[in-house]
């Protein structure tokens, strides 16, 4: 799944090409796409046709378009766009050559150009949800603030990290406890603190844990000023444009090149069925692994 800087780039695309028009006709091919809407996706793209796009928000790594009757009002639904390992939302003139594994298509009333739903893997997809108060998918509440969010508390974040008995790195992929950090600006994050991923959270000092919380949001700004990271082809803009920050990563899938601090060749180790990459001198695991 997306980190945040590559979900923010991709909200950011959408605000700009969507914000403030109406959807003409919605085309979903498949079951897949519509796996999470009970009624499946005729009656999705039913409910969508008609409605105005106020604005395409994010929360952590969640992405969704708000929905109202007009453009006057206040939004009422969320079109939660999950992008899965391979989605992708491309803009693109409409009659123009289809691209392969196409399974959704939003045409607008103004006749410009529309938006399409591109995904390889098929483990992305559209939900339609309810917004609460706060113009939140009701789906999406449980969902911490992350470090860009204007009402992101900084202490209080500290002091739910600090009361937790489990591997910092584990505490950080907790989308309940800070949202939008995944397993590369974790190990970047990690890497900058000088932290084995297996150190215990509550065994760190608030001023560590502050840092290392400044660094995870440090290298997502790094990243979303270079346009994301991108590991492979699947991963574009609404442009088709892929991200590049990759090449500035001093962590994570550098497993046995030299630490960029000290030179000692830098290790990976299995992490909850995925993998983490640090530096044996820089990040020395503690006595007692997890």
């Amino acid at each position: 799944m997306p980190e945040l800087p590559e979900v923010e780039v991709v909200r950011r695309g959408l605000a700009d090409h969507v914000t403030g028009r109406r959807i003409a006709a919605v085309e979903l091919r498949g079951t897949r796409v519509a796996r999470r809407h009970v009624e499946g996706p005729d009656d999705l793209a039913g409910r969508l046709a008609g409605r105005v796009v106020t604005g395409a928000h994010r929360r952590g790594k969640y992405l969704w378009l708000a929905l109202a009757d007009g453009p006057e009002q206040v939004a009422d639904e969320g079109l939660v766009v999950h992008l899965g390992m391979s989605g992708q939302m491309l803009v693109a003139e409409p009659g123009s050559a289809e691209p392969a594994h196409l399974h959704g298509r939003f045409t607008f009333a103004d006749g410009g150009r529309e938006l399409r739903f591109v995904d390889q893997r098929t483990f992305g997809g559209f939900a339609l949800v309810d917004l609460d108060d706060d113009l939140v998918p009701t789906s999406l509440g449980h969902i911490a603030l992350d470090p860009f969010d204007p009402g992101y508390d900084r202490a209080a974040v500290i002091w739910d990290v600090k009361r937790r008995d489990s591997g910092i790195k584990r505490v950080l992929l907790n989308q309940t406890v800070v949202s939008g950090i995944g397993n590369i600006y974790a190990d970047e994050a990690l890497w900058r603190a000088g932290l084995h991923g297996e150190r215990v959270a509550a065994t760190l000092t608030k001023p560590a844990i502050g840092r290392l919380l400044d660094h995870a949001r440090d290298v997502m700004a790094e990243a979303l000023e270079q346009g994301g990271t991108s590991f492979d082809a699947l991963y574009v803009n609404v442009n088709g444009t892929s991200g590049y920050f990759d090449r500035r990563l001093a962590a994570y899938g550098q497993e046995g090149r030299p630490c960029p601090r000290c030179g000692t060749l830098m290790r990976r180790e299995t992490f909850m069925n995925r993998s983490s990459t640090s530096c044996p001198r820089c990040q020395p695991r503690p006595r007692t692994r997890r």
